[in-house]
């Protein structure tokens, strides 16, 4: 009778995984074929006859929502994937630090192929032994954290979204994480006249690519959550190429020599976002990291 009654489930259950198939492929084959539902339209960026990029003042149009897909935040070096970026001595291999155990997978890494060419960064021996002590430390460093601007070129590929606005004789970056903005001068103005988080930021055309030297950046920024970091007398050169319609190649080079041996590049596409989620949202966090960084004054701190 048990018998029986299993291969008759059996069967109950081959049926059933058959209808969900055929019914699947239906449903898929009649979202191609329908009509779409009448809906607003969506402002999406059009895509001149031929695949021809779209161009404004005789140069390629940058203007539209862009955004990464790797994992540079976490580190620009090629990694793997891990418990955390900071761990301690565990009974058999290394565990969380303490701070990041409730977060789980959460608080985990992702593996990444690394976005710096040649794989490895030319620190400095004292500058990479700071490195390593900030990747023990990240979670009381990381400029991220605490909500800082993020400079350039880590705002880049933050796992948010950025917007370039682009007319005949401007343009201007803005980025989804903490608001933070880049107007790209054309004409120089010469030296800064004071250090900031994202810098001054002055761009030239070679050709049909976007050349912008960023300087005048604060030490208080990093490249990613990994620890590596720079100098204030950092000097990034950006090169921004659309590829296609769609894709950006984006290249930095960092010259620092108080901090690496030599100059080295980073490289990296960039995708365009498309449909009605193409936009920028509010990611104001400096009210969310308020209890962090002043909790502790509180009359009567929180428990």
């Amino acid at each position: 009778m048990v018998g029986n009654e299993g291969d008759v489930l059996n069967k109950k259950i081959k049926i059933w995984a058959l209808l969900t198939l055929t019914g699947s492929v239906a449903a898929a084959a009649y979202s191609y074929a329908a009509p779409a539902a009448a809906a607003a339209p969506v402002a999406a960026h059009k895509t001149p006859a031929g695949s021809a990029i779209d161009r404004v003042g005789g140069h390629p149009n940058f203007s539209g929502v862009w955004s990464v897909m790797n994992t540079a935040n976490w580190d620009i070096e090629p990694h793997l994937a891990s418990a955390a970026l900071e761990l301690r001595p565990g009974p058999v291999v290394p565990v969380p630090a303490k701070a990041i155990v409730a977060l789980g997978a959460v608080g985990s890494v992702p593996a990444g192929m690394g976005v710096v060419e040649g794989g490895k960064i030319p620190y400095k021996p004292e500058a990479l032994a700071q490195k390593q002590d900030n990747q023990k430390h990240y979670l009381e460093r990381d400029p991220e954290v605490k909500c800082d601007l993020p400079g350039v070129p880590r705002a880049n590929y933050m796992p948010f979204p950025f917007q370039i606005v682009q007319s005949a004789r401007t343009m201007l970056f803005s980025y989804e994480y903490d608001g933070a903005v880049r107007d790209i001068l054309f004409n120089d103005p010469g030296p800064a006249p004071i250090d900031s988080w994202m810098g001054q930021s002055v761009g030239k055309w070679d050709g049909d690519t976007l050349v912008v030297t960023v300087t005048a950046q604060t030490d208080g920024t990093w490249f990613d959550r990994a620890g590596n970091f720079h100098s204030g007398d950092m000097k990034v050169v950006e090169r921004w190429t659309l590829m296609n319609e769609n894709t950006i190649r984006y290249e930095a080079e960092i010259t620092d020599p108080a901090t690496f041996t030599r100059p080295w590049k980073m490289s990296m596409l960039m995708y365009r976002r498309l449909g009605e989620d193409a936009r920028l949202q509010q990611f104001k966090c400096v009210e969310f990291v308020e209890e962090l960084m002043y909790g502790d004054l509180r009359k009567e701190p929180l428990k």
